[in-house]
């Protein structure tokens, strides 16, 4: 069944996503409108360019809200045409009118298009970039925010009358390209933008490109075709230029890595016990994604255009690589080849818990994926963020990794003290190492969060260009709290009687974890640990630090 289900998944997805890459396919409904306009942002690492050569400005004589746009189907098409017909005039343009007292009203369309650069100060951070204070739009005295010159903009003295139906463009502060289409107000209009293509030689970051057709009694036009962002290495984005090699190391790292866990297994495959073979598979896992990431990185930066496959299953890997290490931290911390050779139904409700995250993570992803607007619409009233399905994952997927955090603590704790009162000190050695790591871990983790946070909100600590770093810490993080349970739980000819068997003489000091003599009985199945000390008490069994006379097995039967 999953065999079918993935490729049917990345199929479904290829089809839904609109966003290809930094060859972009575009399509946009640009309706007459001074209360808003359009934009998409990229980014460029100097010299590069962007090119907008390749859009086709388009306007129908019939001028229908979809104009040709693919969500919208030709019965509802031919049914809005109905309905407003009695608003139109013989010529088939639906009429529109300025709510004004001003004579000179512009007949048809200008599309405005500005291309600019955002600062690298306020363009990383979640408050965005004030607009105005780079040229575009204007705030009267009050604070009354207008992007396109209307008859209201007039009244409050933002722009002048001659500027109606025009893009309100502060020549002293803007630094940019600016563009104009003039579509016609009748007839049918079809053409290319002239001298698309906008060079940037200096000043890399990220960089706008708003539409605006600001006549509220023009026409509608269709804007479609690709546009073109490409910086000095290649068409990946500049923000993830960094990244891309990034992958390449750490994929090298985790090739390292298995190869050394894989190789000593099968050297060792006799003594191997069941936790090293999770520690395998997350190794696997880790490795996999990463390369099928760095993949698509590659693939994008060359061609202009994602490879999707790569790119879902490196996503599809990831959560369930993530879901499996929580899995495993937990088992860990439960004492799993240390003092329990089975974890009995406490096994299932790690399990049902990995599950949860799984699927709260791969949906959130897919959504976040799938929901992405490459044009996006800035109105000029403030707008209000809605509580949408990804946020609301995000909270579920944060509730689970609370409980996960929780559950390895408590279960860390039980284990030491279980492991001090059995005077099991080269095992309680191992997990008092294990607690300090995740402890140095989870600070770790505070600290780079609290960092992105800052960096997102307030002025933007590190450079745009370097924003990747920031999720690569926590990449790094995750390698190191796995580097750990690998080393602790490496394959060795001893480690199945480390695992199984208690403690009751030890070597040398010298001696190596997994190398040293252990004697005693067999380690019982922790699934009933609240019984054990009442059935030692029941058959007459107790253990000692040093094997009576005449008993190998040091035991003592009273």
């Amino acid at each position: 069944m999953l065999r079918s289900f993935l490729p049917t998944l990345i199929a479904l997805l290829g089809l839904f996503h609109t966003v290809q890459g930094e060859i972009r396919p575009f399509n946009l409904l640009l309706s007459p409108a001074s209360d808003y306009i359009h934009y998409v942002e990229g980014f460029l690492i100097s010299p590069g360019y962007i090119d907008l050569g390749l859009l086709r400005f388009w306007a129908s004589e019939l001028d229908l809200d979809d104009a040709r746009l693919p969500e919208h189907d030709g019965e509802e098409q031919e049914k809005k045409q109905k309905d407003e017909n009695q608003d139109q005039d013989g010529g088939g343009r639906q009429l529109r009118q300025l709510n004004s007292t001003f004579e000179s009203v512009m007949e048809g369309s200008i599309i405005d298009i500005a291309v600019f650069l955002l600062p690298s100060s306020c363009a990383g951070t979640k408050k965005g970039c004030d607009w105005t204070k780079l040229g575009i739009g204007r705030r009267s005295e009050a604070g009354v925010l207008r992007y396109c010159c209307s008859a209201d903009a007039v009244t409050l003295g933002l722009c002048q009358q001659i500027q109606l139906g025009h893009l309100i463009i502060d020549n002293d502060n803007f630094v940019g390209n600016h563009r104009q289409v003039t579509i016609p107000a009748t007839g049918e209009y079809d053409a290319h933008l002239s001298y698309g293509r906008f060079e940037e030689k200096s000043g890399s970051g990220k960089y706008v490109v708003a539409f605006a057709n600001c006549n509220d009694g023009g026409r509608q036009v269709v804007v479609e075709g690709k546009t073109v962002w490409k910086s000095r290495h290649g068409y990946l984005p500049g923000d993830l230029f960094g990244l891309m090699y990034f992958n390449v190391f750490l994929f090298a790292i985790y090739f390292v890595v298995l190869m050394w866990y894989g190789i000593t297994m099968k050297m060792y495959e006799d003594a191997n016990i069941p936790i090293q073979n999770w520690v395998f598979a997350t190794i696997s896992m880790g490795c996999l994604e990463l390369f099928f990431k760095a993949g698509d990185l590659f693939v994008w930066n060359e061609d202009g255009s994602r490879f999707w496959i790569a790119f879902y299953v490196g996503v599809i890997v990831g959560v369930l690589k993530r879901g499996i290490s929580r899995c495993l931290i937990v088992m860990v911390a439960l004492g799993w080849g240390v003092i329990r050779d089975d974890l009995g139904p406490v096994l299932n409700r790690i399990q049902f818990l990995g599950g949860v995250y799984v699927a709260a993570s791969l949906v959130a992803d897919i959504f976040t994926v799938v929901a992405y607007t490459e044009v996006q619409k800035l109105n000029q009233e403030e707008e209000v963020e809605i509580f949408d399905v990804v946020t609301v994952l995000r909270l579920a997927i944060f509730l689970v990794d609370i409980v996960f955090y929780l559950w390895i603590m408590d279960s860390l704790s039980a284990s030491m003290e279980y492991l001090e009162g059995m005077g099991q000190t080269r095992k309680l050695e191992r997990y008092l190492r294990l607690r300090c790591l995740l402890l140095f871990s989870i600070l770790f983790a505070v600290i780079t969060s609290v960092f992105g946070v800052v960096n997102d909100y307030d002025q933007g600590i590190v450079d745009n260009a370097q924003n990747w770093v920031v999720g690569a810490a926590g990449e790094m993080n995750y390698l190191f709290v796995l580097m750990t349970v690998a080393i602790l739980w490496r394959p060795s000819p001893n480690a199945k009687e480390y695992a199984y068997v208690m403690e009751l003489t030890g070597g040398d000091d010298s001696d190596e974890e997994g190398v040293i003599e252990m004697k005693g009985a067999v380690v019982p199945s922790a699934a009933d640990d609240d019984d054990d000390d009442d059935d030692n008490e029941e058959h007459g069994i107790s253990f000692e630090d040093e094997p009576e006379d005449g008993n190998e097995e040091g035991l003592r039967f009273e």
